[in-house]
Formats: structure tokens, sequence, C-alpha cells
């Protein structure tokens, strides 16, 4: 009688500390000569291009 492997469990994905596992991070937006801030609007995190998840390297 063959025996079944049992598949190997998943590596456990850990969140992005940079977005805190959203993939999305605020920046703030300024404007005039004086670089005033006016508010902030949402942008891709660069550290894990948006996926949430931390990079592997």
């Amino acid at each position: 009688m063959a025996r079944v492997k049992k598949p190997a469990p998943a590596p456990q994905s850990t969140e992005c500390p940079t977005c805190k596992g959203s993939g999305e991070v605020a920046r703030t937006v300024r404007v005039g000569r004086k670089h005033r801030v006016v508010g902030q609007q949402v942008g891709l995190c660069l550290t894990c291009l948006g996926s949430g998840e931390a990079p592997t390297d």
C-alpha cells in the first residue's frame, strides 16, 4: 500500500511594515509657492507594490 503524502502547509505571509497590509499609503499634497499643505491623497505602496505582503528579499 502506497503512502499518501500530505501537502506542505503554505508559508505564512506577513504584512508589509510600511502600509500595514493595506497596499496603500497616504501622501501629503502641497500647493503654491510656499508649499502649503492642502490634504492627503492615497498612493500605491512602493515597498510591496500594493500586494500588502512583506517582500521576501
